[in-house]
């Protein structure tokens, strides 16, 4: 699913805990720069389409498909948790001179609050 920009400024979400959506501000992934990603980690108290994500590490592939039936696969480079306070927007928007991907889902649960205190980010590379 395609997502764009709140009209506070923020990423918009998918609506439900499946699927994940694109950015349409960015690249697509395959294409140069930083294709980005945005699913949701749980979903009325279920696992969502990224419930895993934390699990992926540096050297993992992600296969993504795209909507002219091609596969792009990706090199995990690194996973990194951001408090919402500080996410670095130019990190994970920025220019880059190659094709990369960033998978953003939410991190830091608050066992009190019960709420996310951070976003968790895996950036990969473009191999195939």
């Amino acid at each position: 699913m395609r997502l764009g920009i709140t009209r506070s400024g923020s990423l918009q979400v998918p609506p439900n805990g499946f699927p994940a959506g694109w950015f349409t501000g960015a690249p697509t992934p395959g294409e140069t720069g930083p294709a980005v990603i945005a699913g949701h980690v749980r979903w009325a108290g279920r696992p969502g389409v990224f419930a895993r994500l934390a699990s992926l590490k540096p050297g993992d592939k992600i296969m993504v498909a795209r909507q002219d039936h091609s596969t792009a696969t990706f090199r995990v480079s690194r996973v990194k948790e951001y408090p919402k306070a500080s996410f670095p927007s130019a990190a994970i928007y920025g220019d880059i001179d190659h094709a990369g991907l960033r998978l953003i889902t939410c991190g830091g649960l608050d066992a009190v609050s019960e709420k996310y205190e951070a976003n968790l980010v895996v950036f990969a590379d473009l191999i195939d």
